[in-house]
């Protein structure tokens, strides 16, 4: 993490030292979920978000998604993606880049990412990303921004993560896979960059997978109540 934040800086001074061109460099955050997750005995602060910068024609994203649980103290996911976003449509950009996942327990992993991010038709957001490795797998999401007024917001979450290949070291079985649900409603304070949020995250790990969560003790089936915070800036 230390390099490819040294990278990212040096990046960026490179970018801002850089004279000035027709075209404008643009950056942001953007946390989609930042929030602390409540449920049967378990509580947990987890995040997914992306920081961006570069131009119309590409973009660098370093992008971040972790689950740290309170007791104990340790990360259970932690993920961090390093990606170039190029478009190829005007809603889609392809994807390229790299993942590494570094949770306090279990191996570390290193993979490839190729995919697509960018809006379908009626406005929902979908990443499908492919992670290639040793241990491969796929990814599909799906989120929606609906307006209950200007301010309030309702925005469902779909996510189904497909290991393609057992990697009982991380408690995944080929093709067993995981399914995360998630409802959060949130109050818009500040022009869409601030709006923090209540809701219910539901996980679920099925067939092998599931079977190898549960002999390490732990539930393949978690209904989380939520409170957190959209941030974009």
């Amino acid at each position: 993490m230390r390099k490819t934040f040294t990278f990212l800086s040096a990046l960026s001074a490179v970018f801002l030292a850089a004279p000035a061109s027709a075209e404008q460099w643009l950056w942001g955050i953007q946390a989609e979920q930042l929030e602390w997750r409540s449920g049967e005995g378990s509580e947990a602060y987890a995040w997914d978000a992306d920081a961006f910068i570069g131009r119309d024609e590409f973009k660098f994203v370093l992008r971040s998604e972790a689950e740290y649980a309170a007791t104990p103290d340790k990360f259970e996911t932690l993920e961090n993606q390093l990606r170039l976003q190029v478009p190829v449509s005007d809603f889609f950009d392809a994807v390229a880049g790299v993942r590494y996942d570094s949770p306090d327990e279990g191996p570390r992993r290193t993979y490839g990412v190729i995919g697509l991010h960018g809006l379908a038709k009626q406005w929902f957001e979908v990443d499908a990303d492919l992670f290639l490795s040793e241990y491969p797998s796929a990814r599909f999401e799906v989120e929606y921004e609906g307006l209950i007024t200007n301010r309030i917001i309702f925005t469902p979450s779909f996510e189904l993560d497909v290991p393609l290949a057992d990697d009982e070291a991380t408690g995944r079985a080929a093709f067993g896979p995981k399914l995360e649900l998630g409802g959060r409603l949130s109050y818009d304070l500040l022009d869409r960059a601030v709006a923090p949020y209540v809701g219910v995250h539901w996980e679920r790990t099925l067939g092998e997978s599931g079977r190898l969560i549960r002999a390490e003790g732990e539930d393949d089936d978690v209904v989380s109540f939520v409170i957190g915070m959209r941030l974009m800036f």
